[in-house]
Protein backbone atom coordinates (compact mmCIF):
# COMPACT_ATOMS: atom_id res chain seq x y z
CA UNK A 1 0.00 0.00 0.00
CA UNK A 2 1.49 3.47 -0.81
CA UNK A 3 0.70 6.02 1.66
CA UNK A 4 0.29 10.06 0.89
CA UNK A 5 3.56 11.89 2.84
CA UNK A 6 2.17 13.45 5.78
CA UNK A 7 -1.50 13.18 4.70
CA UNK A 8 -3.62 11.70 7.70
CA UNK A 9 -6.82 12.18 8.51
CA UNK A 10 -8.61 14.88 10.55
CA UNK A 11 -11.12 12.62 11.93
CA UNK A 12 -9.20 9.43 12.87
CA UNK A 13 -5.64 9.96 12.79
CA UNK A 14 -5.28 7.26 9.53
CA UNK A 15 -2.48 7.45 7.23
CA UNK A 16 -4.21 8.84 3.71
CA UNK A 17 -4.27 6.60 0.65
CA UNK A 18 -5.64 6.74 -2.74
CA UNK A 19 -5.49 3.40 -4.02
CA UNK A 20 -7.81 0.48 -2.27
CA UNK A 21 -11.38 1.89 -1.44
CA UNK A 22 -11.61 -1.64 1.18
CA UNK A 23 -8.57 -0.68 3.33
CA UNK A 24 -8.53 2.02 5.86
CA UNK A 25 -7.43 5.78 4.97
CA UNK A 26 -9.00 5.70 1.29
CA UNK A 27 -9.66 8.88 -0.24
CA UNK A 28 -10.39 9.54 -4.00
CA UNK A 29 -7.32 11.34 -5.71
CA UNK A 30 -9.46 14.71 -5.98
CA UNK A 31 -9.90 14.76 -2.14
CA UNK A 32 -6.21 15.76 -1.44
CA UNK A 33 -6.71 19.30 -2.88
CA UNK A 34 -8.89 20.00 0.11
CA UNK A 35 -7.57 22.16 3.21
CA UNK A 36 -8.69 19.18 5.51
CA UNK A 37 -8.54 15.72 4.26
CA UNK A 38 -10.95 13.01 6.11
CA UNK A 39 -10.87 9.12 4.94
CA UNK A 40 -14.09 7.45 3.67
CA UNK A 41 -15.15 6.37 6.57
CA UNK A 42 -15.32 9.52 8.73
CA UNK A 43 -16.70 11.47 6.04
CA UNK A 44 -19.67 8.62 5.84
CA UNK A 45 -20.16 9.13 9.65
CA UNK A 46 -19.80 12.86 9.67
CA UNK A 47 -22.38 13.18 6.77
CA UNK A 48 -24.49 10.08 6.66
CA UNK A 49 -23.73 8.88 10.78
CA UNK A 50 -22.82 5.66 9.47
CA UNK A 51 -19.88 3.58 10.46
CA UNK A 52 -18.03 0.81 8.14
CA UNK A 53 -16.20 -1.83 8.60
CA UNK A 54 -12.15 -1.53 9.16
CA UNK A 55 -9.61 -4.34 10.23
CA UNK A 56 -6.32 -3.90 11.61
CA UNK A 57 -3.80 -6.49 11.91
CA UNK A 58 -2.78 -7.97 15.58
CA UNK A 59 0.23 -5.38 16.36
CA UNK A 60 -2.20 -2.19 15.71
CA UNK A 61 -4.32 -3.76 17.95
CA UNK A 62 -2.14 -4.28 20.53
CA UNK A 63 -0.97 -0.46 20.32
CA UNK A 64 -4.79 0.14 20.84
CA UNK A 65 -5.41 -2.11 23.29
CA UNK A 66 -3.43 -2.02 25.53
CA UNK A 67 -3.80 1.25 26.39
CA UNK A 68 -7.59 0.80 27.49
CA UNK A 69 -6.80 -0.41 30.72
CA UNK A 70 -5.05 2.67 31.63
CA UNK A 71 -8.51 4.62 30.71
CA UNK A 72 -11.95 5.30 33.06
CA UNK A 73 -14.51 3.25 30.64
CA UNK A 74 -16.28 0.42 29.88
CA UNK A 75 -15.69 -2.07 27.49
CA UNK A 76 -18.50 -3.77 24.81
CA UNK A 77 -17.26 -6.95 23.87
CA UNK A 78 -18.91 -7.64 20.33
CA UNK A 79 -19.29 -11.70 19.45
CA UNK A 80 -21.11 -13.46 16.61
CA UNK A 81 -23.04 -16.12 18.23
CA UNK A 82 -22.51 -18.32 15.53
CA UNK A 83 -18.59 -17.81 15.14
CA UNK A 84 -18.19 -17.81 19.42
CA UNK A 85 -14.81 -19.14 19.86
CA UNK A 86 -13.51 -18.03 16.30
CA UNK A 87 -15.04 -13.76 17.11
CA UNK A 88 -13.45 -14.00 20.14
CA UNK A 89 -10.28 -12.09 21.76
CA UNK A 90 -8.13 -13.52 23.76
CA UNK A 91 -6.17 -11.09 25.89
CA UNK A 92 -8.99 -9.38 26.07
CA UNK A 93 -8.75 -9.38 30.52
CA UNK A 94 -5.54 -7.81 30.20
CA UNK A 95 -6.75 -4.98 27.94
CA UNK A 96 -9.73 -4.54 30.27
CA UNK A 97 -7.67 -4.23 33.61
CA UNK A 98 -10.58 -3.41 35.88
CA UNK A 99 -12.93 -1.84 33.75
CA UNK A 100 -16.02 -3.62 33.31
CA UNK A 101 -16.63 -5.93 29.83
CA UNK A 102 -20.28 -6.14 28.48
CA UNK A 103 -20.17 -9.21 26.86
CA UNK A 104 -22.92 -8.92 23.18
CA UNK A 105 -23.45 -11.73 21.03
CA UNK A 106 -24.77 -10.33 17.90
CA UNK A 107 -26.54 -12.01 15.03
CA UNK A 108 -29.04 -13.67 17.41
CA UNK A 109 -31.68 -14.06 14.49
CA UNK A 110 -29.58 -16.61 12.79
CA UNK A 111 -30.22 -19.17 15.74
CA UNK A 112 -33.17 -21.59 15.63
CA UNK A 113 -36.42 -19.93 16.83
CA UNK A 114 -36.61 -22.59 19.51
CA UNK A 115 -33.40 -22.01 21.09
CA UNK A 116 -34.16 -20.02 24.36
CA UNK A 117 -32.43 -16.71 25.06
CA UNK A 118 -31.93 -17.23 28.83
CA UNK A 119 -29.77 -20.49 28.02
CA UNK A 120 -27.56 -18.62 25.43
CA UNK A 121 -26.88 -16.04 27.79
CA UNK A 122 -26.12 -18.18 30.32
CA UNK A 123 -24.35 -20.28 28.00
CA UNK A 124 -21.99 -17.10 27.64
CA UNK A 125 -21.23 -16.53 31.00
CA UNK A 126 -19.80 -20.04 31.55
CA UNK A 127 -17.92 -19.45 28.66
CA UNK A 128 -16.28 -16.12 29.66
CA UNK A 129 -15.53 -18.06 33.09
CA UNK A 130 -13.94 -20.90 32.00
CA UNK A 131 -11.48 -18.36 29.93
CA UNK A 132 -11.24 -16.44 33.19
CA UNK A 133 -12.79 -13.17 32.09
CA UNK A 134 -15.14 -11.81 34.21
CA UNK A 135 -18.17 -9.49 32.77
CA UNK A 136 -20.22 -6.90 34.06
CA UNK A 137 -23.04 -8.65 32.20
CA UNK A 138 -24.27 -10.08 28.87
CA UNK A 139 -26.44 -9.70 26.25
CA UNK A 140 -28.02 -11.26 22.95
CA UNK A 141 -28.80 -9.35 19.86
CA UNK A 142 -29.21 -9.09 15.83
CA UNK A 143 -27.63 -6.05 14.73
CA UNK A 144 -29.15 -6.26 11.61
CA UNK A 145 -32.75 -6.30 12.75
CA UNK A 146 -32.45 -4.09 16.12
CA UNK A 147 -33.45 -7.10 18.11
CA UNK A 148 -31.90 -6.43 21.83
CA UNK A 149 -30.30 -3.22 20.90
CA UNK A 150 -32.49 -1.13 23.26
CA UNK A 151 -31.93 -3.55 26.21
CA UNK A 152 -28.10 -3.24 25.61
CA UNK A 153 -28.28 0.71 25.26
CA UNK A 154 -29.87 0.65 28.76
CA UNK A 155 -27.19 -1.41 30.04
CA UNK A 156 -24.67 0.59 28.46
CA UNK A 157 -26.23 3.62 30.31
CA UNK A 158 -26.33 1.99 33.63
CA UNK A 159 -22.87 0.63 33.49
CA UNK A 160 -21.27 3.44 31.84
CA UNK A 161 -21.88 6.44 34.35
CA UNK A 162 -19.28 8.44 33.95
CA UNK A 163 -17.27 6.45 31.54
CA UNK A 164 -16.52 6.47 27.89
CA UNK A 165 -17.38 3.14 26.18
CA UNK A 166 -15.12 1.38 24.11
CA UNK A 167 -16.06 -1.19 21.38
CA UNK A 168 -14.05 -3.95 20.11
CA UNK A 169 -14.55 -7.08 18.30
CA UNK A 170 -13.33 -8.73 15.45
CA UNK A 171 -13.98 -8.42 11.42
CA UNK A 172 -17.44 -9.98 10.54
CA UNK A 173 -19.15 -10.04 13.72
CA UNK A 174 -21.11 -6.67 12.96
CA UNK A 175 -19.80 -4.14 15.01
CA UNK A 176 -20.36 -1.11 12.55
CA UNK A 177 -23.60 -2.62 12.32
CA UNK A 178 -24.32 -2.70 16.00
CA UNK A 179 -22.42 0.91 16.45
CA UNK A 180 -24.90 2.52 14.00
CA UNK A 181 -27.80 1.48 15.44
CA UNK A 182 -26.52 2.77 19.07
CA UNK A 183 -26.22 5.97 18.01
CA UNK A 184 -29.52 5.96 16.68
CA UNK A 185 -30.57 4.33 20.18
CA UNK A 186 -29.11 7.16 22.38
CA UNK A 187 -30.73 10.07 19.90
CA UNK A 188 -27.04 10.65 18.36
CA UNK A 189 -27.93 11.46 14.82
CA UNK A 190 -27.54 15.42 15.16
CA UNK A 191 -24.41 15.13 17.54
CA UNK A 192 -22.19 12.40 15.99
CA UNK A 193 -19.68 14.37 15.25
CA UNK A 194 -15.58 13.74 14.02
CA UNK A 195 -12.84 14.41 16.72
CA UNK A 196 -8.83 13.96 16.54
CA UNK A 197 -7.67 10.70 17.17
CA UNK A 198 -6.29 9.94 20.51
CA UNK A 199 -3.32 8.18 18.13
CA UNK A 200 -2.89 10.34 14.96
CA UNK A 201 -0.58 8.28 12.76
CA UNK A 202 -1.11 5.00 13.69
CA UNK A 203 -2.21 2.39 11.01
CA UNK A 204 -5.89 3.12 11.98
CA UNK A 205 -6.63 4.89 14.88
CA UNK A 206 -9.99 5.12 17.00
CA UNK A 207 -13.40 7.39 15.92
CA UNK A 208 -15.22 9.31 18.61
CA UNK A 209 -18.99 9.47 18.79
CA UNK A 210 -20.55 11.50 21.62
CA UNK A 211 -23.28 10.16 23.39
CA UNK A 212 -24.23 12.75 25.13
CA UNK A 213 -22.13 15.77 27.34
CA UNK A 214 -20.43 13.82 29.68
CA UNK A 215 -20.01 9.93 27.79
CA UNK A 216 -18.25 9.28 24.34
CA UNK A 217 -17.93 6.20 22.31
CA UNK A 218 -15.04 5.33 20.64
CA UNK A 219 -15.16 2.62 17.42
CA UNK A 220 -11.76 0.72 17.73
CA UNK A 221 -10.95 -0.90 14.59
CA UNK A 222 -12.01 -4.95 13.51
CA UNK A 223 -9.22 -7.08 14.58
CA UNK A 224 -8.91 -10.03 12.20
CA UNK A 225 -8.50 -13.53 13.45
CA UNK A 226 -7.13 -15.76 10.76
CA UNK A 227 -8.29 -18.93 11.99
CA UNK A 228 -11.65 -17.84 10.54
CA UNK A 229 -12.94 -19.79 7.32
CA UNK A 230 -13.71 -16.10 5.62
CA UNK A 231 -9.59 -16.26 5.25
CA UNK A 232 -9.30 -19.39 3.23
CA UNK A 233 -12.54 -19.07 1.12
CA UNK A 234 -13.07 -16.53 -2.03
CA UNK A 235 -15.60 -13.90 -1.43
CA UNK A 236 -18.09 -15.70 -3.64
CA UNK A 237 -17.72 -18.83 -1.90
CA UNK A 238 -18.30 -16.87 1.73
CA UNK A 239 -21.40 -15.27 0.73
CA UNK A 240 -22.72 -19.20 -0.27
CA UNK A 241 -21.70 -20.29 3.13
CA UNK A 242 -22.42 -17.91 5.20
CA UNK A 243 -25.74 -17.66 7.09
CA UNK A 244 -28.51 -14.88 5.82
CA UNK A 245 -31.57 -16.08 7.85
CA UNK A 246 -32.85 -18.72 10.66
CA UNK A 247 -30.30 -21.95 10.72
CA UNK A 248 -32.65 -24.86 10.03
CA UNK A 249 -30.87 -27.90 11.81
CA UNK A 250 -30.32 -31.30 9.64
CA UNK A 251 -30.23 -34.88 11.84
CA UNK A 252 -28.01 -37.27 10.89
CA UNK A 253 -27.58 -40.81 12.17
CA UNK A 254 -24.13 -42.16 12.06
CA UNK A 255 -22.54 -44.98 12.78
CA UNK A 256 -18.63 -46.08 13.02
CA UNK A 257 -17.23 -45.17 9.73
CA UNK A 258 -19.39 -43.33 8.26
CA UNK A 259 -18.72 -39.30 7.29
CA UNK A 260 -20.18 -36.23 6.72
CA UNK A 261 -18.90 -33.34 4.00
CA UNK A 262 -20.01 -29.97 4.41
CA UNK A 263 -19.53 -29.15 0.87
CA UNK A 264 -16.09 -29.12 0.21
CA UNK A 265 -14.81 -26.90 3.11
CA UNK A 266 -15.17 -29.59 6.58
CA UNK A 267 -15.48 -33.03 7.30
CA UNK A 268 -16.60 -35.16 10.35
CA UNK A 269 -15.66 -38.87 10.77
CA UNK A 270 -16.98 -41.18 12.99
CA UNK A 271 -13.74 -43.19 13.69
CA UNK A 272 -16.01 -45.54 16.58
CA UNK A 273 -18.91 -45.76 18.02
CA UNK A 274 -22.07 -44.50 16.80
CA UNK A 275 -24.01 -41.17 17.07
CA UNK A 276 -26.62 -38.63 16.26
CA UNK A 277 -25.49 -35.11 14.47
CA UNK A 278 -27.01 -32.19 14.44
CA UNK A 279 -25.23 -29.43 12.02
CA UNK A 280 -25.87 -26.04 11.95
CA UNK A 281 -24.62 -24.30 8.90
CA UNK A 282 -26.01 -22.08 6.02
CA UNK A 283 -29.40 -23.35 4.70
CA UNK A 284 -27.45 -23.20 1.10
CA UNK A 285 -24.32 -25.16 2.36
CA UNK A 286 -24.58 -28.84 0.90
CA UNK A 287 -23.96 -31.96 3.21
CA UNK A 288 -22.93 -35.31 1.68
CA UNK A 289 -22.84 -38.41 3.80
CA UNK A 290 -20.23 -41.51 2.42
CA UNK A 291 -18.52 -44.28 3.64
CA UNK A 292 -14.92 -43.04 5.51
CA UNK A 293 -13.02 -45.54 3.58
CA UNK A 294 -14.28 -43.79 0.31
CA UNK A 295 -13.74 -40.26 1.88
CA UNK A 296 -9.99 -39.09 0.35
CA UNK A 297 -11.08 -40.50 -2.82
CA UNK A 298 -14.28 -38.67 -3.17
CA UNK A 299 -12.76 -35.69 -2.58
CA UNK A 300 -10.26 -35.84 -4.51
CA UNK A 301 -12.57 -36.70 -7.76
CA UNK A 302 -15.26 -34.24 -6.58
CA UNK A 303 -13.76 -31.25 -4.36
CA UNK A 304 -15.24 -28.04 -6.90
CA UNK A 305 -17.93 -29.99 -8.46
CA UNK A 306 -20.45 -31.96 -5.94
CA UNK A 307 -18.25 -30.98 -3.16
CA UNK A 308 -18.94 -27.26 -3.49
CA UNK A 309 -17.52 -24.74 -2.53
CA UNK A 310 -14.55 -24.41 -3.10
CA UNK A 311 -15.28 -23.61 -6.80
CA UNK A 312 -13.24 -25.02 -9.30
CA UNK A 313 -11.55 -21.20 -9.50
CA UNK A 314 -10.27 -21.18 -6.10
CA UNK A 315 -9.06 -24.72 -5.50
CA UNK A 316 -5.43 -23.19 -6.65
CA UNK A 317 -5.23 -21.20 -3.70
CA UNK A 318 -7.37 -23.48 -0.96
CA UNK A 319 -5.62 -25.31 1.56
CA UNK A 320 -5.32 -29.02 2.23
CA UNK A 321 -8.15 -30.53 5.51
CA UNK A 322 -6.22 -31.34 8.41
CA UNK A 323 -7.54 -33.50 10.85
CA UNK A 324 -8.25 -32.89 14.40
CA UNK A 325 -8.78 -36.04 17.07
CA UNK A 326 -10.77 -35.30 19.35
CA UNK A 327 -10.80 -38.73 21.12
CA UNK A 328 -13.71 -40.54 23.00
CA UNK A 329 -16.76 -38.69 23.27
CA UNK A 330 -19.44 -39.86 26.31
CA UNK A 331 -21.32 -36.63 26.44
CA UNK A 332 -23.00 -33.68 24.18
CA UNK A 333 -20.95 -31.42 22.78
CA UNK A 334 -19.94 -29.44 19.57
CA UNK A 335 -17.78 -29.43 16.96
CA UNK A 336 -16.97 -25.76 16.16
CA UNK A 337 -15.18 -25.01 12.50
CA UNK A 338 -14.67 -21.57 13.14
CA UNK A 339 -16.31 -18.83 10.93
CA UNK A 340 -18.29 -21.94 9.07
CA UNK A 341 -20.55 -23.52 11.45
CA UNK A 342 -21.17 -26.53 14.09
CA UNK A 343 -22.48 -30.05 14.96
CA UNK A 344 -23.82 -31.32 17.71
CA UNK A 345 -22.87 -34.79 18.62
CA UNK A 346 -25.36 -37.10 20.53
CA UNK A 347 -23.34 -40.24 21.38
CA UNK A 348 -25.18 -43.39 22.08
CA UNK A 349 -22.22 -44.60 23.90
CA UNK A 350 -18.84 -42.99 23.73
CA UNK A 351 -17.97 -42.14 19.88
CA UNK A 352 -14.70 -40.91 18.60
CA UNK A 353 -14.67 -38.28 16.03
CA UNK A 354 -12.01 -36.60 13.70
CA UNK A 355 -12.79 -33.47 12.51
CA UNK A 356 -11.37 -31.84 9.01
CA UNK A 357 -10.64 -28.29 8.52
CA UNK A 358 -8.41 -25.92 6.16
CA UNK A 359 -5.06 -25.58 7.19
CA UNK A 360 -5.22 -22.87 9.96
CA UNK A 361 -9.31 -22.77 10.37
CA UNK A 362 -10.01 -23.47 13.93
CA UNK A 363 -11.77 -26.51 14.84
CA UNK A 364 -13.23 -26.49 18.74
CA UNK A 365 -14.72 -28.41 20.73
CA UNK A 366 -16.59 -26.87 23.49
CA UNK A 367 -20.33 -27.79 25.80
CA UNK A 368 -23.03 -27.74 24.09
CA UNK A 369 -24.81 -24.28 23.04
CA UNK A 370 -28.46 -26.02 22.33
Amino acid sequence: MTYVNDHYCAGCGVHIQTENEKEPGYVPASALERETIVCRRCFRLKNYNEVTPTSIGEKEFLAIANDLASRKALIVKIVDVFDFHGSWISGIKRFAGNNDILLVANKADLLPKSVKKIKVEQWMRTQAKEWGVPLCDVALISADTGNGLEEVAGKIDRYATGKDVYVVGCTNVGKSTFINQLIRAFGAEDEATLTTSAHPGTTLGLVDIPLDHDRTMFDTPGLINHHQMAHVISQKAYKKVFPKKEIKPKIYQLNEGQTLFFAGLARLDIAGGEADVICYFSNELYIHRTKTDNASELYEKQLGDLLQPPFKADLSAFPALQETSFGMIDNKMDIVYSGLGWVTILPKSSVQVHAHAPKNVGVFKREALI
